[in-house]
């Protein structure tokens, strides 16, 4: 009997020394988790904050700013603009118009014939 008793013992104390040893990696585990969900939400709200920036950044307004001071960019017009063909010879520019007719004369009409 002293020896089933003593079994016994041995046995208890081995699922309690196994039951602490589950608990600690359990919580172990849970304050890893919780960790990581913390990393989780600051990523997330990084993520965020650089997606309002980068919608800042990228303002109509903004870029045509920075290409007007910093890249030296201009609007184009007609007298500035070079057309090429595919053979690559270019098309002479767009020449302003004639100055209009003397109010004396009147100009010849283009609907009416």
């Amino acid at each position: 009997m002293a020896r089933l008793n003593l079994l016994l013992l041995l046995a208890v104390l081995g699922s309690a020394v196994y039951l602490v040893h589950t608990q600690y990696l359990s919580r172990q585990l849970f304050t890893e988790l919780h960790r990581i969900e913390l990393e989780a939400r600051r990523l997330e709200l990084d993520r965020d904050r650089l997606q309002v920036e980068k919608r800042a950044q990228a303002t109509p307004l903004r870029v045509e700013k920075l290409a007007k001071e910093q890249l030296k960019m201009r609007t184009t017009t007609p007298a500035i603009t070079q057309y090429v063909r595919q053979d690559g010879t270019v098309i002479p520019a767009v020449v302003a118009p004639a100055p209009a007719a003397p109010a004396g004369r009147a100009a010849p009409s283009r609907g009416a014939r």
